[in-house]
């Protein structure tokens, strides 16, 4: 799985045309399945997103968590995070997982973090048309690729 973090003081995304889904403080996480993934690794990505300590403390080092601050979290699937432009000029998803899969996973994930002391988790629809809103702070922007935790 890959995530992209962002930290943010307010973010929404709207499906289909839709009212917003919106956060305060917390993080966007953008994340896309492979064909490898599995539910399991969906809770550890969760672990991971909602305890990583990018948040300022006092001294404004980066010491506080999502989750210990009780902040939100929105996730939006994000097959596009697997594509593969080291050739020609059209990108490749062949990498990503099939619907099937990243739809198991994806939901899995949205549950895991569910788990993990956030106040809110919103979230985007799979496959569906989206349309993304953001403030980032810091700004605070991390890749996660559980194939580098092997």
């Amino acid at each position: 799985m890959r995530a992209v973090l962002q930290c943010v003081s307010s973010a929404s995304v709207t499906v289909n045309g839709g009212e917003p889904r919106a956060i305060g403080p917390g993080l966007v996480i953008l994340v896309g399945v492979t064909q490898t993934d599995t539910p399991a690794l969906a809770q550890k990505l969760a672990q991971k997103c909602a305890g990583l300590r990018v948040f300022p403390d006092r001294d404004d080092k980066l010491n506080c968590s999502a989750a210990g601050l009780g902040y939100s979290a929105l996730v939006v699937s994000n097959f596009t995070l697997y594509g593969d432009a080291s050739h020609g000029r059209r990108p490749s998803y062949t990498a990503a997982a099939k619907p099937s899969l990243a739809v198991e996973v994806y939901e899995a994930f949205l549950q895991a973090l569910a788990g993990q002391g956030l106040r809110q988790v919103q979230h985007g629809e799979f496959g569906a048309d989206m349309r993304v809103s953001l403030v980032n702070e810091g700004p605070v922007t991390l890749i996660l690729d559980t194939a580098d935790w092997a």
